[in-house]
């Protein structure tokens, strides 16, 4: 059987201990590598010609990206997993107590387990490899680093910066890691492991960098001071997690008790919480989303279908939604964009756009200004159908009107290729409508981007009957390369994601109108976990969009998408959200910097007085019903293919809290039946819109699940 650590002893005395997982791209730490690692140990404990030990990988640009997440899902028990955590300990202190320097040499990624690794090393030195990043983010799967990452990261860069890495579970970057005293060294990859060797055989004496703030030092210096960063800490979780995500709490005390005990004592507690983490029921949902788009990654969206290559795009429309397609396009996917608008401040707008998202990274040092030039001149624009013969995709982002989309498609006919994909960017029309127009309609499919483009990871691949496979493979592998998370649904009207999303602001609308106040509409929903509140959303998606999309909604599907009236109330007092700065809340003035205030004159404009407000469970739970009843009839209609591909779209594309795992896992936790229940209790009082949808009503009779 290969080998995963090979030891190769220097004639200067220095031991090179290689990692490298044999049949993978990646090294992952497992369960079954501790026997192989202790016997290694042994050895070079056994060799007194060893004067030093510098780890490193076999793998390119990876040095360890962390443990192997499938041996959580086989532990059945707390005991299981504490012992995962445990023999974890074992190891890395026994690497920690050998006598000889050892020297982590660390080129690419080095994350959870394999930082932790690095952190068992006496020193650590990393290659300025654009791919190397050193992170704990055992968080977003709602665990904390249980391989000693609680005890020796806060001894090494202090409590403040550990805590603040840990509890977001942020990269850090080489210059950066070198700053915070996390490595000892920076150097060019082509220098790695002779400069490693040289740390070994100098000796375990590393210069400390004092790199805390006075402030942090006099607070970390001091029981008392320790405390109060705890304290902070805590109330900053509390108030960021709503309670609803058990890790950082438990990251905080691992860090509290190890600080005031002792590391012994705080390996104890670190391997405890980490077990209690592992089998609670948020980390099994986190972890399902992580395995879920993981192998999504791997799927086309079209079987065995092969993508074709797309070496240039085309986008039509240089406002918001235009401008980020392109610059997701030139910056992620480093693919050429040609930039089409009627105007040329629409153009303007655009180029503007994707140069100020670069030059964040240049202000943070993250890219050089000749790197942000580069990508830029991947952009050109056009107010003509100039250069775009070779187009292998158009996107289009124009407005929302279908005879608009339909001269869109036979211009694009007329000028292009006879393969050229025509994509359009529409939030609702259905697909086959704006194909109508097309003499190639099997290259026309919907590509459905969420606001703002840059930040929101979803999008929509939307195939009408007479797409192509070759198509819908192209679609899909070109928004990945732009670093998306592609859903494959099929048309209709709102898609998937709109769609379950218009049924729960339309609830929450008629709270509204009932006299729930704005603040309390959308801390209910915060508390329940989105990550903004519908009123919030309303605002900010822009209150004239809204008013647009549910007459399409209602016409297409029905009543139930009726929008309350009372919304054109605001539209003619012009109000539409964030964008004008007139909407639920204030945005002028003093507003712009303080929390955000309630407008309270929107009362006036509807007619309403804001009464008694409501258990904020219920106020939740109302809004929530909605969206899990559409979710479930999208999936009776094929809208969806999958549970699975339900729970990505609603997490992604709209915040739905992922400590429940999306609409289907969660509808698994309460049992079809109580939903049918609930459901059917408000269709009594509040009217059909609560119908439940002939599934669910049949997985409640017969007891099913959607996952197993």
């Amino acid at each position: 059987m290969e080998k995963t650590f090979n030891l190769v002893r220097r004639e200067d005395g220095i031991a090179v201990l290689t990692i490298d997982v044999p049949g993978e791209t990646m090294n992952t730490l497992r369960t079954e590598f501790a026997a192989e690692i202790t016997e290694v140990l042994a050895e070079i404990k056994a060799d007194t010609s060893i004067k030093g030990l510098v780890l490193a990988s076999g793998k390119k640009d990876c040095f360890v990206a962390g443990a192997d997440i499938s041996m959580l899902d086989a532990c059945t028990s707390v005991e299981d997993a504490k012992a995962l955590s445990q023999q974890g300990h074992i190891v890395f202190n026994e690497l920690e107590a050998l006598s000889i320097p050892v020297v982590a040499a660390i080129d690419g990624v080095c994350l959870g387990g394999g930082l932790e690794l690095a952190l068992a090393c006496h020193l650590r030195v990393c290659s300025q490899n654009g791919k190397t990043m050193m992170g704990v983010p055992e968080v977003q799967l709602g665990l904390l680093p249980g391989g000693g990452g609680t005890q020796r990261l806060p001894r090494l860069v202090g409590i403040t910066t550990a805590l603040d890495m840990m509890l977001t579970g942020k990269q850090i970057r080489p210059k950066q890691a070198l700053k915070m005293g996390l490595v000892d060294d920076v150097v060019p990859e082509s220098i790695l492991l002779a400069t490693a060797v040289k740390m070994a055989l100098k000796g375990k004496v590393a210069p400390k960098k004092e790199n805390k703030s006075l402030v942090n030092k006099l607070l970390e210096g001091t029981a008392v001071g320790r405390n109060i960063i705890f304290d902070q800490a805590g109330k900053q979780v509390q108030k960021k997690t709503q309670g609803n995500y058990p890790a950082p709490a438990k990251i905080i005390d691992c860090v509290r008790q190890g600080m005031a005990k002792g590391k012994t004592k705080g390996l104890e507690v670190e391997a405890s919480h980490f077990a209690e983490l592992v089998m609670s029921k948020e980390s099994a949902a986190l972890r399902s989303i992580f395995f879920a788009t993981t192998e999504m990654k791997k799927e086309t969206g079209a079987g065995d279908v092969k993508p074709r290559k797309v070496n240039k795009a085309m986008i039509l429309g240089g406002g918001l939604m235009g401008g980020g397609i392109a610059s997701v396009t030139t910056s992620k996917a480093k693919i050429p964009a040609r930039v089409k608008d009627i105007s040329e401040q629409g153009l303007s707008n655009a180029l503007s756009y994707a140069y100020k998202l670069l030059d964040k990274g240049v202000k943070r040092r993250h890219m050089t200004p000749s790197a942000r030039d580069n990508i830029m001149s991947l952009m050109t624009t056009t107010t003509e159908y100039i250069g775009i013969k070779y187009a292998d995709i158009v996107v289009e982002a124009v407005f929302e009107d279908l005879s608009l989309k339909h001269q869109m498609v036979k211009d694009v006919e007329r000028e292009c290729g006879e393969n050229t994909i025509f994509a359009s960017n529409t939030s609702s029309l259905p697909i086959s409508q704006i194909a109508e127009a097309a003499a190639r309609p099997e290259n026309v499919i919907g590509l459905h981007y969420f606001s703002p483009v840059e930040k929101m990871p979803l999008v929509e691949v939307i195939a009408h009957k007479k797409t192509s496979p070759e198509t819908i493979a192209t679609t899909v592998a070109f928004a990945r390369k732009q670093g998306k998370t592609p859903i494959v649904v099929q048309d209709g009207a709102g898609f998937y994601v709109n769609r379950i999303l218009a049924l729960y602001m339309n609830e929450a609308a008629q709270l509204l109108l009932e006299g729930q106040s704005v603040e309390h509409l959308d801390k209910a929903l915060v508390k329940f976990g989105f990550p903004v509140g519908p009123m919030t959303l309303l605002d900010e998606v822009g209150i004239d969009v809204g008013a647009k999309i549910s007459p399409i909604l209602e016409a297409e599907l029905g009543e139930r998408f009726k929008a309350p009236a009372a919304f054109d109330k605001l539209l003619s007092d012009g109000r539409k959200g964030r964008k004008n700065g007139k909407g639920f809340y204030l945005y002028a003035g003093k507003a712009k910097k303080k929390a955000k205030q309630v407008d309270e004159s929107v009362y006036q404009v509807l007619g309403l007085k804001p009464g008694v407000n409501a258990e904020v469970s219920e106020v939740a739970q109302r809004c929530v019903v909605q969206m899990l009843n559409e979710a479930v009839r999208c999936l009776e209609e094929g809208i969806i293919a999958s549970p699975r591909d339900g729970d990505i779209g609603a997490i992604f594309g709209i915040g739905f809290p992922p400590f429940l795992g999306g609409p289907f896992h969660y509808i698994d936790t309460l049992g079809a039946g109580v939903l049918v229940a609930k459901l059917e209790k408000y269709q009594a009082k509040h009217g059909d819109r609560f119908t439940p949808c002939n599934k669910l009503i049949e997985m409640a009779e017969s007891n099913q699940r959607f996952f197993d």
